[in-house]
């Protein structure tokens, strides 16, 4: 099994594909914010790979290095397979989009054609405190769904996956609300 790699190696990784300031800054809060959660859920009793969400999500959009494109977490999937990354890691990469895409979703994105759903307790920390953080500041779960109506459309599908996410987190954490 290929071990989850280091804060360190996983920042130095960042730099050798050419991750922008502004990615590095943003991937470091997102950490911050998913061991927060991760702290409060392993507190209510949830077990939790820590080093796995503080490297998940450092690495989640590594694929912002080649493109700034919804495609980025494939993309960033890949890299992280390049650099011989274990497969739980790629896996948080790969599904940290939206609040989950599933294939049907993805074929009309021209992603390729699969689920991009987070399944364990490591995915789903790191997309939801992806989706909280902007640039390198947490926002509140009603300003992340109006950025996403925003962006979308009020209809769009990824709101109600946002919405499951943010009450499957707050149940992980031992709480009605974040």
């Amino acid at each position: 099994m290929i071990e989850v790699p280091s804060r360190d190696e996983a920042l130095k990784l960042l730099h050798k594909v050419g991750c922008p300031q502004q990615v590095l800054e943003h991937v470091s809060f997102v950490s911050e914010v998913a061991l927060q959660i991760a702290s409060k859920c392993e507190s209510n009793g949830v077990t939790v790979n820590r080093r796995l969400v503080e490297v998940g999500a450092l690495l989640h959009d590594i694929g912002r290095s080649r493109t700034h494109e919804i495609s980025h977490a494939v993309v960033g999937a890949q890299l992280a397979r390049e650099n011989g990354m274990p497969e739980d890691l790629i896996r948080i990469v790969e599904n940290h989009v939206g609040a989950g895409i599933p294939r049907s979703e993805a074929l009309r994105l021209g992603l390729p054609p699969k689920d991009y759903l987070q399944t364990t307790p490591e995915e789903k920390i790191v997309a939801y405190a992806d989706k909280i953080t902007k640039g390198h500041r947490r926002m509140s779960f009603e300003d992340a769904i109006n950025e996403l109506a925003n962006t979308l459309g009020p209809t769009h599908p990824s709101i109600e996956r946002l919405r499951r996410l943010h009450e499957e987190i707050a149940k992980m954490m031992g709480s009605d609300y974040l």
